[in-house]
């Protein structure tokens, strides 16, 4: 039987004491007692086994073990996803988590439907660190507050080795044609967008600044599955 893992962060790794949620969730919804095992890692890659000690709903002391490190999935790959209709943004956070981003960038587009309320990108965060723990990844990725398109584009100019942009624009190459382009890259940013797709102006000034289009093939996706489709072509291709 797998171990319950927490997230025990990089400040509190030396006193070996959870806190807050994790520390509630331990002793008041597990319900594990004094002298129980765990795993705990510090979503930087580093894991330890760990057996409980003094608990209750706001501490629990931990005796840690010996401690291993994970390297990052490669290469590091930044999200950037036009936030979709409905609960969708919160299967692409789980699944995106599952497929070892290192970075999600929400973003507003012209055509996004949603305006997302205070408090969804802690919501995000919450369900990345459920992911985490339900599939053994021990590099929780970081997920910025929402942006817009412009604004997004406007502050951040590195996008990393390889920039990809999931389009319909004619002349779009198929994506494992542009993941071959840079066999080499250590990093790389997958932008997707919302339904009805981005629009030209914001497809050009993408392109503008070193974003590649690629064609996911001749069926239109879903944001969803077009956001599975190219993380999962990524990974495919950078583990051979």
């Amino acid at each position: 039987m797998d171990m319950h893992r927490f997230l025990l962060p990089p400040e509190q790794w030396s006193d070996a004491v959870l806190t807050g949620d994790e520390a509630k969730h331990l002793a008041q919804v597990l319900r594990i007692k004094s002298g129980a095992e765990i795993t705990v890692f510090d979503g930087e890659g580093r894991r330890a086994p760990a057996v409980v000690g003094e608990a209750s709903r706001k501490e629990v002391h931990l005796r840690i073990g010996e401690s291993i490190h994970i390297p990052p999935p490669f290469p590091s790959i930044t999200l950037l996803q036009a936030i979709p209709k409905g609960k969708n943004m919160e299967l692409i956070v789980q699944k995106a988590v599952e497929l070892g981003v290192a970075h999600i960038q929400p973003l507003i587009t012209r055509n996004t439907v949603v305006q997302p309320g205070e408090g969804k990108a802690d919501k995000w965060r919450r369900i990345a660190l459920e992911a985490c723990k339900q599939c053994g990844q021990d590099n929780l990725p970081d997920i910025s507050d929402p942006l817009e398109f412009d604004a997004w584009l406007e502050s951040s100019r590195d996008h990393g080795d390889l920039a990809v942009i999931a389009s319909l624009a004619e002349g779009a190459l198929p994506l494992p044609q542009v993941l071959q382009s840079n066999p080499k890259a250590t990093s790389c940013s997958l932008l997707i967008g919302p339904e009805g797709d981005f629009t030209p102006q914001e497809t050009a000034a993408a392109i503008d600044t070193g974003f590649r289009p690629a064609t996911l093939g001749g069926i239109v996706l879903r944001v969803e599955t077009a956001t599975l489709y190219g993380l999962s072509a990524l990974r495919y291709e950078f583990s051979r």
